[in-house]
Order: structure tokens, then sequence, then C-alpha cells
């Protein structure tokens, strides 16, 4: 099994938000569609993406960015440009005060759904939103950082400037073309980011490239529910049950059953949120004798219990 293909399987869009925006500088855009990832790029000109915590990022023309959380960030000309009176938000991914083409007090119009821009000089701003329940798991917001960019050299263009495309008018099955193209976008921008941030990509990547590890890895993911133990790992990679505790936790950063662990409850997480499967039935699912022992371990991982994170995940998503 290709793991990194594994996380990659969830991401399917359901109505995903796309909007193509055109700003006149100076521009500061507030995004608060409370939306669990985005994808934006420059179609012209450069941004900086400031998110809740941490350090502005910079996005230059054809740059695709990636922004994890749910929490609001904002992407300006600058990141010294006075803080945002334009909000983008979920009810209708529209700017309050500038919309279908208008401009608003900020000097900030929305040009979505025309295909059209402003002023030769202003910015040029693509984004697709994923909102719905389901559409990206748990495993793969873990799996990447706050805000990631991959430059214009490698992404995907043509898929780009499908996406870019299908952002306006009203063809018959354009909700779906929108849908499927920016799966195969983000799909195509996060391999790319694997691919080439292997000092920034998660810690099992990099062991990808450890032979033992690496199927140690495979296996885990295949056979969660197997009731395994350092020594049974070790026998199928074929090394002894030290070095492979050895290796393992030197690659990965933590001892096999403790990334088991983590596994099983990423794992536990997603069918809580995609289903509505007892957290019994889902606990047998991914290796657990019972709903007490997944509580206790979903508690001691994420400090809340399983009914806790499902009546959440719903709380989210309705939101």
């Amino acid at each position: 099994m290709d793991v990194l293909s594994e996380l990659l399987d969830g991401v399917r869009a359901r109505g995903a938000l796309v909007r193509r925006t055109a700003i006149g500088r100076p521009w500061s855009l507030r995004f608060a569609a409370g939306a669990p990832l985005t994808l934006a790029t420059m179609v012209r000109g450069r941004a900086w993406i400031v998110p809740a915590d941490g350090e502005p990022v910079p996005v230059r023309t054809g740059d695709i960015a990636v922004i994890r959380g749910r929490a609001p960030y904002t992407v300006a000309d600058d990141p010294a440009t006075p803080p945002p009176r334009t909000v983008i938000d979920s009810a209708d991914y529209c700017l309050r005060g500038g919309c279908a083409g208008e401009t608003g007090e900020d000097g900030a119009g929305d040009v979505s759904g025309t295909g059209g821009g402003g002023a030769d000089d202003s910015a040029v701003l693509l984004s697709g939103a994923y909102t719905g329940r389901g559409e990206i798991s748990e495993r793969l917001l873990h799996a990447l950082p706050e805000v990631l960019v991959v430059p214009d050299a490698a992404c995907h263009r043509e898929l780009r400037d499908l996406v870019a495309e299908e952002a306006g008018g009203d063809r018959p099955g354009q909700r779906v073309m929108r849908d499927r193209l920016l799966d195969l976008l983000l799909l195509s921008t996060l391999r790319s980011w694997f691919d080439r941030s292997a000092a920034h990509a998660p810690p099992w990547y990099r062991a990808l490239d450890d032979p033992a590890v690496g199927r140690a890895l495979e296996l885990l993911h295949e056979e969660p529910a197997r009731p395994w133990t350092v020594a049974a790992l070790a026998a199928e990679t074929g090394l002894s049950r030290a070095a492979l505790a050895r290796r393992f936790t030197a690659r990965v950063g933590v001892p096999p059953m403790a990334y088991l662990a983590s596994w099983r409850v990423d794992l536990a997480a997603d069918l809580l949120r995609e289903t509505d499967a007892t957290v019994g039935s889902i606990a047998r699912k991914v290796g657990y004798a019972d709903t007490f022992a997944l509580s206790t371990a979903f508690k001691r991982l994420r400090g809340v219990t399983p009914t806790g994170h499902r009546a959440k995940a719903l709380t989210d998503d309705a939101g």
C-alpha cells in the first residue's frame, strides 16, 4: 500500500467554494469561512498570507498555497497593510461591501463568476475552500503545516488554469467539474510539496526511504486492527525486535506501538466524523477491544473523548 496515496484518498470535494477576486492596491482580505482546508493562488500579482498564528508567508504569481485550519486568516498585498474591513465568509463566499463586480468602500471588487479582472494593475486571487463533512480526512490535516506554498514551477499549471476557467460562468455540471478539478489540483499540489519539502514533511514520510521502516509503516496502515507487537512487526521486516524498534524510532520520531496508537486514533477520528457507527464498533474496527479502550487512547492523545470529538465535528461542519 502507498501510504501517501492512502492519506490523500479521503479528498472529496462536495460543493466546494471556488472564487476569483480582483482587488486594487492596497488590499487586505479576511477569510473567515471556517473551512478546514483552502487553496489559494495569485492569477496576477503577489500576496502575503497572514495566518492566525505564525509569520506571514509570501505567495508569488502562479504559486499555490494550501491553508489548513478553521481559524480566520488574512491575505493582503503587504503584511503591513492595515487590518481588513472586507470579509469572505462561508455564507456566500463573497466580498462584503463589494460583490458581483461592484466596488466597496475599501476598494475591493469581487469579479467571481464573470471570469474578468479589474484594472490592469489589480491583483487577481483565485481560492477554493473545502467546507463539508468528510471532504478532508483528519489524518491529512494533521500531516500538514498551517500554511504551505508550492512554487509556480512545481505546480500543475494546466489544472490550475482549468480551475480558474471553471470559476466563472454557470454551465450545466459546473459544480461537479469544480469539485473534481479542485480535488485534482489539491492532490497534485500536495504531492509536489511532499516531494520537494522532505525536510518539512512529516517524519513518517521521510522514513519511507528506509526499506524496513517503510515496510513496517505499510503493514501498520494496511492492518491497523491486527494485534501487533514489535516482535511480530520485526518478523515481517527481517530485522530483530531491537533493531526495528531503534530504526523506527530514529526515523519516525516515536516507537512503533506509539505510532500505531496514533494511527488508530486518527482512523477512529475520521470514522466518528464521517459515519454514524457506534463508538464500540469503531473501536473494534481500528484495533481496540471495546469502547473503554478506544476512549482511553483517544482522551490521552487528543484530550477529548470520542463522543466529544464527534459532537465538535458535527458542530464545525454545520457551521
